[in-house]
């Protein structure tokens, strides 16, 4: 997969599953936009390592579920670079609770940071993409968007939200070459999961057809497809990388 001369933006990426892909995406050749907020130490480190892979990068601080944060971002990118060929949209958070324990800040913040930020992105790079009739927009989904899951009620359906979206992007921009997909992973060895008890990782790990976690690198492979040539005739679609626990209990 070639990305060179490719600009891409990677909402969250300091960390986690969205260094993995702006790592992989530089490694395809592409300059990366590094975005992230609050802490920008981590946002910096990867800034570095993607100039050692010989690629250019910035990080450009934005929280991306505010419309004026989103347009600096997009903004500063263009003029950085000139255009914006890929968007990754994989900024999220979480902030479970029982449905009839949560309170309205934390269904509104989640769907604000997951959901609105896709919208906000997506339509702010549109506008860039549909004048060059090229683009490419992977969207970071989660397989709790298929399958629900207990204690997630505002994360399940900003992530069901974000495969609607998704779909009615890949059908508004298809005539223009841009293709908008989705990414559903499953349970990936992140911070985030290392923290959970040990004896609710191996529950987890029994779920999974295949027997072991994921890693961010898996997620960020199969993006990396979907930003180049060689998927242009994908859009619109689902995938999951989840080792087979979507397919339900063996």
């Amino acid at each position: 997969m070639d990305l060179s001369d490719r600009v891409a933006i990677v909402t969250g990426s300091g960390r986690g599953i969205g260094r993995a892909i702006a790592l992989r995406l530089a490694e395809a050749g592409a300059n990366v936009v590094v975005n992230d907020v609050g802490d920008m130490a981590p946002a910096g480190e990867v800034v570095e390592e993607i100039r050692r892979l010989g690629q250019d990068s910035l990080v450009v601080p934005a929280d991306v579920s505010q419309p004026d944060d989103v347009a600096s971002l997009v903004d500063t990118t263009v003029e950085k670079y000139g255009k914006v060929d890929i968007l990754v949209n994989n900024a999220g958070i979480t902030r479970d609770q029982l449905i009839m324990r949560m309170s309205d800040d934390d269904w509104d913040k989640v769907l604000e940071i997951n959901l609105k930020s896709v919208f906000l992105c997506s339509r702010a790079v549109l506008r860039h993409m549909m004048r060059q009739r090229w683009g490419r927009i992977v969207n970071i989904s989660s397989i709790v968007g298929l399958i629900g899951n207990p204690g997630q009620a505002n994360y399940s359906s900003s992530k069901a939200g974000i495969i609607g979206l998704t779909r009615t992007i890949a059908k508004e921009v298809a005539s223009r070459g841009i293709t908008a997909n989705a990414i559903a992973p499953g349970f990936i060895d992140t911070p985030m999961t290392q923290q959970l008890p040990e004896e609710r990782r191996q529950a987890i790990m029994e779920q999974v057809p295949l027997g072991f976690l994921g890693t961010p690198r898996d997620v960020a492979e199969a993006v990396a497809f979907l930003a180049s040539e060689e998927a242009r005739y994908i859009t619109g679609q689902v995938l999951t990388i989840d080792g087979g626990i979507s397919l339900g209990k063996l």
